[in-house]
């Protein structure tokens, strides 16, 4: 055989070989499972688990609980996503610019929530959220806000869950599209004054429309990774207040680790793919079509 050929392979082969026995057979084997009644008694005794074939997904459809976790996943997707786009968007157009000093120190500070653990940042966010010694609380008071009982209100429990997420994840787009804006050559926005163009007219016509690969790269990332909306619930709120911030991944993972439910958490998870499988599929046709009709 040609070593031109074989050569690569044989550099490919120790990603490939990793990926095989920690990735694609440990999902095969998940899929599997989702079929089965895999247990806790399972584990001991394979003999124990019974194929129960499509019983788990049945289920799925008349698990209250399982709707609740998705209506609130769905709930965090829709409102925490486009929030900390905008956010990152904004903050990058703000860093970007000529006339803000001091860009290496924001820039910084912006970013280190998005690699401080999530551990450290509930402990201090809960203290902030305190219904009576929270500074948040505080602060509201002063335009007569009473206090609010952020995460043991049912109604305020997910907003609160979504600022942290927020503050916690946009500076991770931010540079993202930091690196976007450093792609724009600078002579549109001198066109563009010499043409009259004020300051959101450049942005409306120039930055918007040059970003939009960046924002569509952005929105596929921010979607696949709220739908796996686990930690800011599991070690806020537990999924509480009365499921108020219950997550699918966080269902998943009660019956799965809590319940010892193996194939039914299986189950939720192949579900769960799909669902994200079908969003960023019809992300990507809308953004084809729109190139196709000469939009960028």
């Amino acid at each position: 055989m040609n070593k031109k050929i074989t050569t690569p392979y044989f550099f490919l082969a120790p990603a490939l070989i990793t990926l095989l026995f920690f990735f694609f057979l440990p999902v095969a084997a998940s899929f599997l499972m989702s079929f089965t009644d895999f247990d806790i008694y399972s584990i001991g005794n394979l003999s124990r688990s019974r194929f129960v074939f499509f019983q788990n997904y049945q289920h799925l459809l008349n698990d209250p609980l399982f709707w609740k976790s998705l209506l609130n996943t769905g709930y965090f997707v829709l409102v925490g996503g486009p929030l900390t786009i905008f956010i990152a968007l904004f903050f990058a157009i703000v860093l970007n610019s000529k006339t803000v000093r001091f860009k290496g120190f924001f820039r910084l500070a912006f970013f280190m929530p998005v690699v401080t653990n999530i551990v450290a940042i509930a402990v201090v966010w809960r203290y902030l959220y305190h219904p009576r010694f929270g500074a948040i609380n505080y602060f509201l008071s002063f335009l007569g806000v009473k206090p609010i009982d952020w995460l043991g209100n049912p109604h305020w429990a997910m907003p609160a869950l979504i600022i942290l997420a927020t503050w916690k994840n946009f500076g991770y787009y931010m540079m993202i599209y930091l690196a976007g804006l450093q792609a724009v050559p600078v002579y549109m926005y001198e066109a563009a004054k010499l043409d009259g163009a004020n300051w959101w007219q450049q942005q409306k016509h120039i930055t918007l429309p040059q970003l939009a690969p960046t924002t569509f790269f952005v929105t596929i990332i921010t979607v696949v990774g709220y739908f796996q909306f686990f930690a800011e619930p599991y070690v806020m709120t537990q999924g509480g207040p009365l499921n108020s911030t219950l997550s699918i991944v966080l269902y998943l993972y009660q019956q799965g680790f809590r319940w010892w439910k193996m194939g039914y958490a299986s189950s939720i998870a192949f579900v769960l793919f799909f669902i994200v499988f079908v969003l960023a599929m019809l992300q990507m046709m809308v953004r084809k079509n729109r190139v196709k009709n000469g939009f960028v």
